[in-house]
């Protein structure tokens, strides 16, 4: 995702959750702020009874970032084809410099007038999990070979693919944050050398002041010679 003209970015840019029956899945989001604002986000989903999000709505600093929890709860029954048409929505909008989202007011995430409040849609993918079968349900015969040992091959062989192409995703979008990350470093050193001068220029001007100030009571303090 490109950060041209973005508030924010989301890295991974879709959500991704093991689905195992009755077990609760978990996915992580980080949120980058690209910009030297206060940037105020909230999250929507299609399907708000499925999922938690924590925190749903919150305030990043400049040039900084935060992570969103979301957690899928434990279901009793697996989607048509492993396939989830829940979305989510992410808005963000420039705020004021505070931290404190609970000073955030209502009508924040509202369209109104000339108030740029910017969308991104994730969708939601579901996984089989990688971890392999422990063979402990299968029956073995005389030679310890189990039945249907063609069915567990094709099994494991899928489930092997699926898991290095998921390594193979994770390494790219470690490299893509990577990327974000050192970027934001930059920003935030150019941001620390130039405050870093202004501070020092301050304090030079402020002494030459004082001095002055100091010369000239000085001068008008002292009595005229004769």
């Amino acid at each position: 995702m490109g950060t041209g003209g973005q508030l924010i970015s989301v890295y991974p840019e879709e959500l991704s959750f093991e689905f195992e029956l009755g077990k609760p899945a978990y996915c992580d989001l980080k949120v980058v702020n690209n910009t030297e604002h206060h940037v105020a986000f909230k999250v929507k989903t299609t399907s708000p009874r499925k999922y938690f999000v924590r925190p749903n709505t919150s305030v990043v600093q400049p040039w900084d970032a935060c992570t969103i929890t979301v957690t899928l709860q434990a279901q009793k029954e697996y989607p048509p084809d492993m396939r989830c048409n829940d979305k989510f929505l992410l808005q963000s909008t420039k705020v004021p410099p505070i931290t404190d989202v609970d000073e955030l007011p209502p009508e924040t995430f509202n369209k109104e007038g000339d108030k740029v409040v910017q969308e991104l849609k994730l969708k939601v993918i579901y996984k089989a999990p990688t971890q392999l079968n422990d063979g402990n349900s299968e029956e073995t015969g005389l030679t310890g070979a189990p039945r249907g040992s063609r069915q567990g091959s094709d099994s494991i062989s899928i489930q092997a693919v699926q898991h290095l192409k998921s390594e193979r995703d994770a390494i790219l979008q470690q490299n893509q944050q990577l990327q974000r990350e050192l970027e934001m470093f930059r920003r935030r050193k150019s941001r620390r050398n130039d405050a870093g001068f202004s501070l020092t220029f301050s304090a030079f001007a402020g002494l030459v002041g004082l001095m002055l100030g100091f010369i000239l009571n000085l001068a008008l303090s002292s009595p005229p010679t004769a």
